[in-house]
């Protein structure tokens, strides 16, 4: 089973950025399409970001797109959520996820396994 766990979350001021990152153990996710979702308080789990088993594919929810880049390193079993440009609106817990395939999907639903997540907060 595998276990992932993220880091890299703070506070960041309006415009900064931070790079997330999430450690996979007991297992390998080089055979699993990755993403990246995010809660806010009072609101559901969104779709943030997600990326294909072999790195080449990445999809991004339109309120990131141009500011968010998520990438991997198979090598290191760590998926990786560089945040610039950051917004107040994107203060929430982030989360990974795997999903057992090849391409990822944007539901929730559809993924495996998760992490306990990482609190973002962008101040104005």
């Amino acid at each position: 089973q595998v276990q992932l766990v993220e880091s890299g979350g703070g506070l960041a001021q309006a415009g900064g950025s931070l790079r997330l990152s999430c450690a996979a153990s007991g297992g390998t996710i080089s055979n699993y399409a990755m993403g990246w979702f995010r809660q806010a308080p009072g609101k559901d789990r969104e779709f943030v970001a997600a990326i294909t088993w072999n790195g080449i594919i990445t999809y991004y929810a339109d309120p990131v797109k141009g500011r968010f880049t998520i990438s991997r390193d198979n090598a290191k079993n760590t998926v990786y959520l560089q945040m610039n440009s950051l917004k107040p609106e994107d203060t929430a817990v982030y989360y990974c996820a795997a999903q057992n395939g090849p391409v990822p999907y944007v539901l929730r639903e559809k993924y495996d396994y998760w992490g306990q997540g990482t609190q973002v907060t962008v101040s104005s």
